[in-house]
């Protein structure tokens, strides 16, 4: 018994000595990133709710709009997602290079052209945000 509390002893002696020399972690990591590292994007959503009775147009539409937003300069990436519990709402998800490309993508003619032609389908006014993005490369 004397020699099972010796080892004891020892043990606790052993694990106090080792905390002791180890610092205790610090909930800060050290920050590795410089400037460039971190690249600053834009993002839009657009969610709408179409009549039901006007989806498969919706969709039609918004697949001219989608190909050439895509293909303009600055637009990273431009897709149109439909809930699948909810086909009458659907969400257009856009990351952009900045707000000046956001802005020249407001002044293309088949963009101003979609929301008139669009409108009359829609249950509700689109709810539209626009995010900064911070990204890590």
């Amino acid at each position: 018994m004397k020699t099972g509390i010796v080892i004891l002893s020892f043990g606790m002696a052993a694990l106090l000595a080792s905390c002791a020399k180890n610092p205790p972690a610090t909930a800060e990591a050290p920050v590795n990133e410089t400037a460039s590292d971190v690249v600053m994007k834009k993002m839009i959503t657009a969610r709408v709710f179409v009549k039901p009775d006007k989806v498969t147009d919706f969709v039609e539409a918004a697949k001219a709009m989608i190909d050439s937003s895509n293909i303009e300069p600055g637009c990273e990436s431009y897709r149109l997602y439909q809930d699948p519990y909810d086909n009458t709402n659907l969400i257009f998800v856009e990351v952009w290079q900045d707000q000046e490309a956001i802005d020249a993508h407001f002044e293309m003619t088949y963009f101003k052209a979609f929301g008139p032609k669009t409108s009359e389908w829609l249950l509700q006014p689109t709810e539209l945000k626009i995010y900064d993005v911070s990204l890590q490369e």
